[in-house]
């Protein structure tokens, strides 16, 4: 088997958190796995989340920090985000890395469109995998929310760049989880890396 290449991104922003461990045990299993793993920690990552402008005339330039990500992006095959959900939706600086780094030229095409008049995407050819942590349980998400946040990052989000197919995995209960599970979920999460899935 060839071992793929996988960017791992750790969506929180704190230094130390139960997200964090997940994206470490899904890169160290699939680096044990044989696969080549670059491992990004978002509270490392210096810029500044706010894109600043209402349109695309004049850009913010991009900081280092972004410029890496999205070679990391660039250079992969497989994308793999661990993200916690806050109010429904992503952490702020999260969601502020793809307002700002995802821009047109770049991740989709506003002058090409697919056959729906979308903006073509520009990140095809990749694979994805969301490490997502909440509160709240996947039925309430189903039933009462219509599973927005999901809605977002694979097709308005990911998907919309070219990252597909994408898998979710939902852990809930992640503030107060039960005695035993965290072990649980990070057991899942290395079974799911050195698939590489």
């Amino acid at each position: 088997m060839t071992g793929k290449r996988i960017f791992v991104l750790n969506g929180h922003p704190a230094a130390e958190s139960l997200t964090g461990s997940m994206a470490e045990a899904y890169a160290e299993a699939a680096q044990g796995a044989g696969h080549e793993v670059r491992l990004v920690h978002l509270h490392d990552l210096d810029f500044d989340p706010d894109y600043g402008f209402g349109g695309y005339e004049n850009k913010k330039p991009l900081e280092p920090a972004l410029e890496k990500v999205m070679a990391d992006i660039a250079w992969s095959e497989h994308v793999v985000i661990a993200t916690p959900v806050w109010w429904g939706g992503l952490p702020a600086k999260l969601k502020g890395l793809f307002d700002r780094a995802f821009l047109p030229g770049v991740a989709f095409d506003t002058r090409n469109t697919t056959r729906l008049g979308l903006p073509a995407p520009l990140l095809g050819g990749r694979t994805g995998r969301v490490l997502m942590l909440s509160d709240t349980p996947g039925w309430f998400f189903r039933l009462m929310y219509r599973n927005a946040m999901m809605v977002q990052i694979s097709g308005q989000i990911l998907g919309f760049v070219g990252i597909k197919p994408l898998r979710i995995t939902q852990f809930s209960g992640a503030s107060h989880p039960k005695a035993g599970a965290v072990q649980k979920w990070l057991r899942s999460v290395a079974r799911i890396g050195a698939a590489a899935a």
